[in-house]
């Protein structure tokens, strides 16, 4: 079988494509032929080596945690799945339900487990969930990192009533899924982006307000407006250093603030008094249990929701996936095909 591998010194001009053995599956374990995977921030941070091992090993990676494909043969033991079963693997492969613990978040894959970026993966059968039948393959490949944030941030940690106020920073994959996931709950939403294009879009999907954050850098006086100088319920926070400070003069006395991403730089002069001031909370979202995922599956299938999957390369072509995602041009979620 072919793989994805990159190494020290890490960078998009050291992915390369090897031979490897084709894996067998072993007690508990399920063989998957790969169909599709899809890319998050955190694999291009990987493959540039800040993430994970972050080139403090000459030994390489396989990226890639979300993926879908069909099971092509089980080890002795398994019960949750058969030869042609369609699955996707699981961000965390040892976090199956209750709180997060250092055990659970310790299994993710890409880093420290090989990842999904392969012709042919083994995966233990607690690390995979099988998928509503009415998505493509291409759809699936992009539940379980932004699809599963979005949720958890949403209907497991600050469980918006219908009626509540969501912000969503950006056009990016966990941005897009908390739009449509606040929507089916009935939640009033406000979308930002850098180009009116992509807000556009947005609207298309329900986005009840927009705001162009690069005309509009404050854009938590639009959002005081929409709310009647109330501000948002629910904020989902993916920007970081660059965003944090606008979410906090966005939020709602009593309101929430999901922590997901730092896609606009780490590190930034952050007053922690403006917490007192409206007693907000903020909280830290990476990702979520096998429990979690199925649920939101249950969700997708009842409101048949469709992911919004922008750009698709072969997986062949993974480096310039990348740098699509790198210059920004995508809205939603970019895919490779195998």
């Amino acid at each position: 079988m072919r793989a994805l591998n990159v190494a020290k010194p890490w960078g998009l001009d050291k992915l390369q494509m090897v031979e490897a053995p084709d894996p067998k599956p072993g007690p508990g374990e399920v063989l998957v032929r790969m169909r599709a995977v899809s890319l998050n921030y955190r694999d291009l941070l990987m493959v540039g080596g800040i993430y994970g091992r972050g080139g403090t090993t000459d030994e390489p990676i396989t990226p890639f945690s979300d993926g879908c494909g069909m099971v092509e043969a089980v080890g002795p033991g398994v019960t949750r799945f058969a030869v042609g079963d369609r699955v996707a693997t699981l961000f965390f492969q040892g976090w199956i339900s209750g709180p997060p613990t250092l055990a659970k978040i310790s299994t993710s894959l890409g880093f420290p487990i090989p990842g999904a970026g392969r012709e042919l993966g083994v995966f233990s059968q607690e690390g995979l969930s099988k998928v509503p039948d009415f998505l493509t393959d291409e759809q699936v490949a992009t539940l379980p990192c932004a699809a599963l944030t979005a949720w958890r941030a949403l209907f497991e940690d600050a469980r918006p009533k219908p009626g509540d106020t969501v912000v969503l920073q950006g056009t990016g994959g966990v941005s897009v899924f908390g739009l449509q996931f606040a929507r089916a709950a009935g939640c009033r939403t406000i979308i930002t982006s850098s180009t009116d294009a992509k807000l556009e879009r947005a609207k298309a999907l329900g986005a009840d307000h927009v705001v162009n954050y690069r005309e509009t850098p404050e854009w938590s006086k639009p959002v005081r407006q929409a709310t009647g100088g109330v501000g948002a319920d629910v904020i989902l926070e993916v920007g970081g250093a660059g965003t944090i400070n606008e979410s906090m003069r966005a939020v709602k006395i009593g309101g929430h603030i999901a922590i997901i991403g730092v896609v606009a730089g780490a590190g930034s002069p952050f007053n922690p008094a403006a917490l007192i001031g409206n007693s907000a909370k903020l909280q830290g979202v990476s990702v979520g249990s096998r429990e979690m995922f199925e649920a939101m599956c249950q969700a997708i299938e009842q409101h048949k929701i469709r992911p919004v999957v922008d750009k698709i390369f072969p997986w062949t072509e993974a480096r310039a996936a990348f740098e699509a995602m790198q210059g920004g041009e995508h809205f939603g979620k970019i895919v490779l095909q195998f």
